[in-house]
């Protein structure tokens, strides 16, 4: 027989005779001293003679007992500062990587134009000449800008940030 979580060990019949006779033996010394209780049957006698004393006492009632505030080691103290509590989490995101997209322009094409196209074929785009391009930030449009060549490279200057509400406006067109 083996324990499903480790899948690897081999537990023989004398392991399992082993495991049964010490589980038989706290209860049988407990018989024998007469003292030892099951742990929970002790806490449950310890409620119910405390629930009896309660109901019998003329006594006013205790005040229940008061949590403790956890100490500093286990959880950290809220800050008053809350900018320094800001930069900290801001920290937290700075290394997660995002898509940056530079969209030139979109088409539609059918089946047939997509199978046509071949080397050296030109595909029309919607977007005009000069027109600024969209820059897209995992999918979402977030700026716009321009074509520039730098050391024989291509970049994209920001001409303009969409604001939220121009993003929603873009969509519903």
């Amino acid at each position: 027989m083996t324990d499903p979580n480790k899948p690897d060990q081999k537990v023989s019949d004398d392991d399992w005779a082993d495991a049964m006779s010490e589980q038989e033996e706290p209860s049988s010394s407990a018989d024998a001293a007469g003292e030892e209780e099951d742990p929970w049957a002790a806490a449950m006698a310890e409620q119910e003679a405390a629930e009896e004393a309660d109901t019998s006492s003329s006594e006013p009632e205790t005040e229940a007992p008061v949590a403790k505030p956890a100490s500093d080691e286990v959880f950290r103290p809220l800050s008053a500062d809350n900018g320094h509590a800001e930069s900290r989490d801001l920290e937290m995101i700075m290394d997660i990587p995002v898509k940056l997209t530079v969209e030139l322009g979109r088409t539609k094409l059918t089946i047939k134009q997509l199978l046509e196209l071949a080397q050296g074929s030109v595909i029309e785009l919607e977007g005009l000449a000069g027109e600024p391009m969209d820059i897209l930030i995992n999918g979402y449009l977030i700026a716009q800008g321009e074509v520039v060549v730098v050391d024989d490279k291509y970049g994209i200057r920001i001409t303009e940030i969409i604001t939220p509400s121009e993003r929603i406006h873009k969509l519903n067109r």
